[in-house]
């Protein structure tokens, strides 16, 4: 009986690395695909700097490939990530929101061209080293939290195709970060040496500000500082360098510890306050994505995350329109920002999200419901 084959992304890292090592000793066919995303990574000088960052290591891919006795490809899709997913995130903080290109990436270029490939090639699979996991449900599959819950990243891949879920693997989705290191060193890889990416890949610089006045120089469009009343208290970069919460690079001297509360880029202003006031009870989200096809149009509680490194919190759900749900917290959240990722869960399966549209200080819905009481009474 044949083995099923697996198409692996492999990107050189700890994680994909073990991926590779878990599918063989599994049974599986492999075959590694490193897709090469950002500039150009000599073999040479990977091999030296293991710890180098970048979207890709071609080299340790390679490397991994060749110990596990597996064949290894290389995909060169820079412009697709390019279009897809920098000017994405470029365009996107020019117009005054919080993208976030982990996300963009994972549905538009990672499991695009890894399913497209494996589709083309036969594969039966996809698979990546991803921390999630695909869990048989009672129709079909669904996506589940990994079991790691500190390295948990289902937060990203709530765009994926709920269609190409039978088809996914993530070998490491049951595992520990802890248990993954202890693998490493079969390898040949220096376990030592090796550090995780952090952050955005594409970002060298350390700061993505420093890479939008880089690449997007028109980013640096200076405007007025507001404070909540509306007065003018000093003069700002352009709101591209700007999000809400953020309170260092502010370069406002009032006496006082003064946060981004709002960017408005039809005006050009970005308004700031005190840190109180960075609460917010309820938002709408657009460009929806759903995961699971029994989910209904009303969700009474559910768990919100609109921020990867932020803890779950609890709200409820109502649709506005085909496209559009309100999202109210239970308890006010801070610094929500047009353009992050919002991702409902139910327990440990991820449910679907979608992109926040716009921001309300209190629910409109209770609103309109405590206003029509009023006048019954």
């Amino acid at each position: 009986m044949a083995k099923p084959t697996v198409l692996l992304g492999m990107s050189g890292g700890v994680d994909s690395s073990v991926a590779a090592l878990l599918l063989t000793e599994r049974g599986y066919d492999v075959t590694g695909v490193t897709l090469q995303v950002w500039e150009h990574e000599d073999d040479a000088a990977v091999t030296k700097k293991w710890e180098e960052r970048g979207c890709c290591k071609v080299g340790l891919a390679r490397h991994v490939a060749k110990h596990l006795g597996i064949p290894h490809h290389v995909v060169d899709t820079r412009e697709t990530f390019r279009k897809n997913v920098v000017d994405d995130f470029i365009s996107g903080y020019l117009a005054g929101t919080t993208p976030n290109p982990c996300v963009r990436c994972n549905e538009r270029v990672k499991f695009g061209m890894l399913y497209q490939l494996a589709k083309a090639g036969g594969a039966d699979f996809v698979a990546t080293g991803h921390y999630a996991r695909v869990l048989p449900v009672q129709v079909g599959c669904g996506l589940f939290r990994g079991v790691d819950k500190k390295k948990d990243q289902s937060y990203f891949l709530y765009r994926i195709a709920a269609a190409w879920l039978p088809h996914i693997l993530f070998p490491v989705g049951h595992l520990h970060k802890e248990e993954v290191w202890q693998r490493v060193e079969e390898l040949g890889l220096p376990a030592d040496e090796m550090k995780e990416s952090q952050e955005i890949c594409f970002v060298t610089q350390g700061d993505y500000r420093a890479f939008l006045t880089e690449q997007a120089p028109q980013a640096q469009r200076p405007g007025p500082f507001l404070d909540p009343e509306g007065r003018t208290i000093g003069e700002h970069r352009g709101i591209a360098f700007y999000t809400p919460g953020q309170r260092k690079g502010l370069g406002l001297a009032t006496g006082e510890r003064l946060y981004v509360q709002e960017v408005n880029p039809e005006t050009n202003a970005v308004v700031v306050g005190r840190s109180e006031n960075l609460f917010r009870k309820a938002c709408t989200i657009h460009d929806l994505n759903w995961l699971a096809a029994d989910v209904p149009q009303t969700l009474d509680a559910v768990e919100i995350k609109y921020r990867y490194a932020s803890p779950a919190v609890t709200g409820q759900v109502h649709p506005q329109t085909a496209e559009n749900l309100l999202v109210e917290f239970q308890d006010p959240q801070k610094a929500l920002s047009p353009g992050q990722s919002l991702v409902l869960y139910h327990d440990d399966r991820v449910l679907g999200g979608g992109i926040i549209d716009k921001i309300h200080q209190c629910n409109p819905l209770t609103l309109v419901n405590e206003q029509m009481t009023h006048e019954i009474v």
